[in-house]
Protein backbone atom coordinates (compact mmCIF):
# COMPACT_ATOMS: atom_id res chain seq x y z
CA UNK A 1 0.00 0.00 0.00
CA UNK A 2 3.03 2.46 0.40
CA UNK A 3 4.69 1.79 -2.56
CA UNK A 4 1.05 2.50 -4.48
CA UNK A 5 0.47 5.68 -2.55
CA UNK A 6 3.84 6.78 -3.25
CA UNK A 7 3.89 5.66 -7.20
CA UNK A 8 0.53 7.27 -7.54
CA UNK A 9 1.85 10.54 -5.55
CA UNK A 10 -0.56 10.44 -2.52
CA UNK A 11 2.77 10.42 -0.30
CA UNK A 12 4.54 13.19 -1.06
CA UNK A 13 7.17 12.48 1.50
CA UNK A 14 8.82 9.53 2.70
CA UNK A 15 10.91 10.33 6.14
CA UNK A 16 12.11 8.85 9.33
CA UNK A 17 11.34 9.78 12.69
CA UNK A 18 15.49 9.45 13.18
CA UNK A 19 15.52 7.78 17.07
CA UNK A 20 18.72 7.03 17.57
CA UNK A 21 19.34 5.45 21.18
CA UNK A 22 21.70 2.61 21.57
CA UNK A 23 21.27 -0.91 22.40
CA UNK A 24 23.78 -0.75 24.83
CA UNK A 25 22.78 1.73 27.07
CA UNK A 26 19.10 2.55 26.38
CA UNK A 27 17.43 -0.01 24.15
CA UNK A 28 18.65 -2.81 26.80
CA UNK A 29 16.62 -0.55 29.85
CA UNK A 30 13.89 -2.97 28.06
CA UNK A 31 15.74 -6.15 28.77
CA UNK A 32 13.22 -7.11 31.48
CA UNK A 33 10.24 -4.71 31.09
CA UNK A 34 9.32 -3.81 27.14
CA UNK A 35 7.69 -0.82 28.14
CA UNK A 36 11.27 0.83 29.34
CA UNK A 37 12.48 0.83 25.83
CA UNK A 38 13.03 3.95 23.82
CA UNK A 39 10.72 3.87 21.14
CA UNK A 40 12.17 4.12 17.52
CA UNK A 41 15.46 3.48 15.23
CA UNK A 42 18.02 4.95 13.62
CA UNK A 43 17.54 5.21 9.50
CA UNK A 44 18.29 9.35 8.67
CA UNK A 45 21.37 8.20 7.22
CA UNK A 46 20.68 5.42 5.22
CA UNK A 47 16.77 6.68 3.88
CA UNK A 48 18.06 7.66 0.86
CA UNK A 49 20.13 4.82 -0.19
CA UNK A 50 17.12 2.49 0.61
CA UNK A 51 14.92 4.90 -1.32
CA UNK A 52 17.10 4.73 -4.43
CA UNK A 53 16.56 1.31 -4.76
CA UNK A 54 12.80 1.74 -6.15
CA UNK A 55 14.65 3.77 -8.67
CA UNK A 56 16.60 0.99 -9.49
CA UNK A 57 14.28 -1.56 -9.63
CA UNK A 58 11.36 0.63 -11.64
CA UNK A 59 9.11 1.10 -8.69
CA UNK A 60 9.88 4.68 -9.26
CA UNK A 61 10.94 7.14 -11.78
CA UNK A 62 14.34 9.50 -11.18
CA UNK A 63 12.61 12.74 -11.05
CA UNK A 64 10.05 11.51 -8.49
CA UNK A 65 12.60 10.19 -6.31
CA UNK A 66 13.96 14.21 -6.63
CA UNK A 67 10.36 15.57 -5.90
CA UNK A 68 10.12 13.25 -2.88
CA UNK A 69 14.12 13.44 -1.18
CA UNK A 70 14.80 17.65 -2.23
CA UNK A 71 12.26 19.60 -3.90
CA UNK A 72 8.62 18.52 -1.71
CA UNK A 73 10.22 18.76 0.91
CA UNK A 74 11.97 21.98 0.73
CA UNK A 75 8.58 23.03 -0.26
CA UNK A 76 6.53 21.71 2.47
CA UNK A 77 9.41 23.15 4.88
CA UNK A 78 8.53 26.67 3.39
CA UNK A 79 12.41 26.60 2.12
CA UNK A 80 11.79 26.49 -1.60
CA UNK A 81 13.20 27.75 -4.15
CA UNK A 82 16.38 28.84 -1.82
CA UNK A 83 16.56 25.10 -1.31
CA UNK A 84 15.38 21.82 -2.99
CA UNK A 85 15.90 22.99 -6.60
CA UNK A 86 18.85 23.95 -8.53
CA UNK A 87 18.28 27.14 -10.00
CA UNK A 88 19.98 31.21 -9.88
CA UNK A 89 19.59 32.14 -6.73
CA UNK A 90 19.06 28.98 -5.11
CA UNK A 91 21.85 27.47 -2.44
CA UNK A 92 24.19 25.56 -4.30
CA UNK A 93 23.42 22.39 -1.83
CA UNK A 94 23.70 19.76 -4.22
CA UNK A 95 24.41 15.44 -4.33
CA UNK A 96 26.55 13.78 -6.81
CA UNK A 97 25.36 10.42 -6.67
CA UNK A 98 26.75 7.51 -8.11
CA UNK A 99 24.68 5.02 -9.29
CA UNK A 100 27.07 2.02 -9.93
CA UNK A 101 28.76 2.17 -6.44
CA UNK A 102 27.69 0.01 -3.90
CA UNK A 103 27.90 -0.72 -0.11
CA UNK A 104 26.80 -3.18 2.50
CA UNK A 105 25.19 -1.50 5.57
CA UNK A 106 26.62 -1.65 8.86
CA UNK A 107 26.68 0.30 12.47
CA UNK A 108 30.46 -0.32 12.27
CA UNK A 109 31.03 2.16 9.33
CA UNK A 110 27.75 4.38 9.66
CA UNK A 111 28.16 7.96 10.67
CA UNK A 112 25.67 7.96 13.15
CA UNK A 113 26.54 7.92 16.70
CA UNK A 114 24.56 4.73 17.43
CA UNK A 115 25.63 1.38 17.66
CA UNK A 116 23.07 -0.55 15.57
CA UNK A 117 21.09 -0.03 12.65
CA UNK A 118 17.85 -1.86 11.36
CA UNK A 119 19.48 -2.40 8.18
CA UNK A 120 22.69 -4.20 8.92
CA UNK A 121 24.18 -6.02 6.01
CA UNK A 122 21.79 -4.66 3.45
CA UNK A 123 23.45 -4.09 0.34
CA UNK A 124 22.46 -0.97 -1.64
CA UNK A 125 23.66 0.22 -4.98
CA UNK A 126 23.46 3.78 -5.41
CA UNK A 127 25.30 6.15 -3.29
CA UNK A 128 25.99 9.67 -2.83
CA UNK A 129 29.68 10.58 -3.88
CA UNK A 130 29.71 14.17 -3.50
CA UNK A 131 28.01 16.79 -1.55
CA UNK A 132 28.01 20.38 -1.79
CA UNK A 133 26.83 22.86 0.59
CA UNK A 134 26.18 26.36 -0.54
CA UNK A 135 28.90 25.45 -3.06
CA UNK A 136 31.50 24.10 -0.85
CA UNK A 137 32.54 20.55 -1.15
CA UNK A 138 31.40 18.49 2.31
CA UNK A 139 31.70 15.07 1.53
CA UNK A 140 34.00 13.76 -1.35
CA UNK A 141 34.19 10.09 -2.49
CA UNK A 142 31.79 9.00 0.28
CA UNK A 143 33.66 10.96 2.94
CA UNK A 144 32.73 13.86 5.11
CA UNK A 145 35.56 16.80 4.48
CA UNK A 146 33.78 19.24 5.92
CA UNK A 147 34.47 21.36 9.03
CA UNK A 148 32.37 22.31 12.26
CA UNK A 149 30.10 24.74 12.62
CA UNK A 150 28.81 25.00 8.80
CA UNK A 151 25.24 25.30 9.61
CA UNK A 152 23.17 28.20 8.91
CA UNK A 153 19.67 29.27 10.39
CA UNK A 154 17.16 29.82 7.64
CA UNK A 155 13.99 31.29 8.01
CA UNK A 156 11.11 29.74 6.52
CA UNK A 157 7.59 30.62 5.18
CA UNK A 158 4.74 29.45 6.73
CA UNK A 159 2.68 25.85 5.98
CA UNK A 160 0.84 26.58 3.31
CA UNK A 161 -2.60 24.44 2.33
CA UNK A 162 -2.33 24.39 -1.35
CA UNK A 163 0.89 21.97 -1.01
CA UNK A 164 -0.85 19.57 -0.39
Amino acid sequence: ALWLGLQQRELQVVSTDHAPFNFASQKELGLHDFTKIPNGLPGVEHRVMLLYESVRTGKLALQHFVDLVATTPARLFGLYPRKGTIAPGSDADLVIWNPERSMTISAATQHQRVDYTPYEGMQVQGVPDTVLLRGQTIVQNGEYVGGKGGGKYLPRATFSEQLM
